[in-house]
C-alpha cells in the first residue's frame, strides 16, 4: 500500500510525473481506482504536474431495482462523479469515465432505448449534467476484453459507439473493438462524421424520440443519429440530412 498522505511520498510521485512529461512526452493522467484514495490527493498530483488531460476510474455499481436492471434514476451515481471532478477543481483537466452511461447503455441497446432519456429529459448518465468533464467509452480492459466484467452487448457493440461518437462528453474507443474485432472501418467513419461537423464535449444534445426500439437524437443541429431496429423514422428526419453512416441497429445523418 502506499501512503499518499506521506509527504515524501506526494514529492516523489510528483517528481516522477513531471518527468515522465518533461523527458518521456506523456501529457495526461489517468487515476485507476481513483475511489481507493481521496479526490483531495488526486488535486495535489495534477495542480503540481500540470497535465492537459486527466481521468479518473470511480467504478461503483449503478442503483438496481427488484427486477435486477438498472432504476431509470441514477442520480446518485452520476453525482458520485461529479463530485469528484468538484474536489479536484471544475476548472483544471480532470475528468471521469463516465461509467453511468456505460452501465445504462448496457441495458438500454437491448431493447429498451427509452433508457437513453432522462427523467429531466437529457441523457442519463454524466454527459448529462456536465460532458464537459465525463469520458465516456463502451468497453475497456476491466469490462470487456479477457477480465469480461460488466461487457457489452457484444452483436450491438456499434450501437454504442454510434451513441458516444456523436454525444457530447469526450468518446474514448477501445483497442479490442478497433484492432481486433474487424470494426475499424465502421468505427472510423462515425469518428469521421463527429470531426467533420466539429461536434465536441460541450456540443448540444436534443433528444427527439426515446422508446423501446428507437432512439433520435440531434446533435449542435448538424447530426442526427438513430439506434434501435425501427427504420419508419424518414418524419423524424428534417430536409437536407443524408445518411453518413449505418450498421446493425443504427444510422447517422
Amino acid at each position: 500500500d502506499i501512503d499518499h498522505l506521506n509527504l515524501r511520498v506526494q514529492k516523489e510521485l510528483v517528481e516522477w510525473l513531471n518527468w515522465l512529461k518533461a523527458d518521456i512526452g506523456f501529457d495526461g493522467w489517468r487515476f485507476d481506482f481513483a475511489k481507493g484514495y481521496s479526490a483531495v490527493v488526486a488535486k495535489i498530483y495534477i495542480d503540481r504536474s500540470e497535465p492537459s488531460f486527466a481521468v479518473a476510474e470511480i467504478w461503483t455499481s449503478l442503483a438496481y431495482g427488484g427486477d435486477g436492471k438498472p432504476n431509470l434514476n441514477q442520480d446518485q451515481h452520476r453525482q458520485e462523479l461529479v463530485n469528484w471532478v468538484d474536489k479536484v477543481g471544475g476548472k483544471g483537466p480532470a475528468t471521469t469515465f463516465d461509467f453511468t452511461t456505460k452501465g445504462i447503455l448496457n441495458v438500454a441497446v437491448e431493447g429498451e432505448l427509452w433508457r437513453l432519456r432522462g427523467t429531466d429529459g437529457k441523457a442519463p448518465g454524466m454527459i448529462g449534467w456536465w460532458p464537459a468533464k465525463a469520458v465516456t467509452f463502451v468497453d475497456n480492459h476491466d469490462t470487456g476484453s479477457t477480465q469480461h466484467m460488466w461487457p457489452f452487448p457484444s452483436d450491438r457493440v456499434m450501437q454504442g459507439y454510434a451513441y458516444i461518437l456523436t454525444h457530447p462528453g469526450t468518446p474514448c474507443i477501445f483497442y479490442d473493438h478497433f484492432f481486433d474485432w474487424g470494426l475499424k472501418e465502421e468505427i472510423d467513419r462515425l469518428v469521421s462524421v463527429r470531426t467533420r461537423h466539429g461536434i465536441h464535449s460541450e456540443s448540444k444534445l436534443q433528444i427527439i424520440e426515446a422508446d423501446a426500439d428507437l432512439y433520435l437524437a440531434e446533435i449542435d443541429g448538424k447530426v442526427i443519429v438513430k439506434l434501435g431496429p425501427r427504420y419508419d423514422v424518414g418524419n423524424l428526419i428534417p430536409g437536407g440530412f443524408k445518411v453518413a453512416a449505418h450498421g446493425n441497429d443504427y444510422a447517422v445523418w
